[in-house]
């Protein structure tokens, strides 16, 4: 199974270890660049970069997509979009998606409603040296605790109800209610499970810094 770091242009503080293919998103290929790292590809519309540095990212870039700075993807949905065209099975972990700009952010947590990459979302995670995001159509999944995240929640998308199993604060027929995001949720044995009728959901995987 083909692993890919895609790097986008947030905060970055893990490791990078462990992955078949590197992929720099925008800015993100310079960080790629300045820690040694291969740039197997970069994906974007380089407008956050200068021109020296696009220059750098071209010369080294093994595969680059440039687009226009107008367009209806964000550079990120582009990546992706991009490595399941070459790499379908591939388990891709995204680093940098959170701490830059607040819409980049959003639209990053919501990427599973991008039609093209929907059935892909299982395939895709957020990831930082504080949170795991990852997404789950509709149906019922098992899901499982992650080490050293000490907390869970749960985005569903509009109109989809969820169910939550297993877990502290559980969530059925006999006290239902809704809202946009139940946070802080935990973990009380190894795995809990959760139901959804439609739509997808965002699990959040989630710890407080130490």
């Amino acid at each position: 199974m083909i692993k890919v770091a895609v790097v986008a242009g947030g905060d970055l503080d893990l490791v990078m270890t462990g992955f078949d293919v590197f992929v720099g998103v925008d800015a993100g290929s310079l960080f790629l660049l300045k820690h040694n790292l291969p740039l197997d590809m970069a994906v974007g519309d380089f407008d956050s970069v200068s021109a020296e540095e696009l220059q750098w990212i071209k010369a080294e870039a093994k595969s680059l997509t440039q687009a226009p700075a107008e367009k209806d993807d964000t550079d990120l949905e582009l990546a992706l979009k991009t490595v399941f065209e070459q790499y379908p099975e591939a388990q891709v972990s995204v680093l940098g998606a959170f701490g830059g700009r607040l819409d980049h952010m959003m639209s990053n947590l919501f990427l599973a409603s991008e039609p093209s990459l929907a059935s892909f979302m299982q395939q895709i995670k957020l990831q930082d040296s504080l949170n795991l995001v990852r997404f789950f159509p509709q149906g019922r999944h098992l899901i499982e605790p992650v080490e050293g995240m000490t907390y869970v929640s749960f985005m569903p998308s509009d109109g989809s109800r969820l169910t939550i199993e297993g877990a502290k604060y559980p969530l059925n027929t006999s006290n239902y209610f809704f809202k946009k995001c139940y946070s802080s949720n935990e973990f009380i044995d190894e795995d809990l499970v959760i139901e959804l009728d439609s739509g997808y959901v965002v699990v959040i995987y989630s710890k407080d810094r130490s």
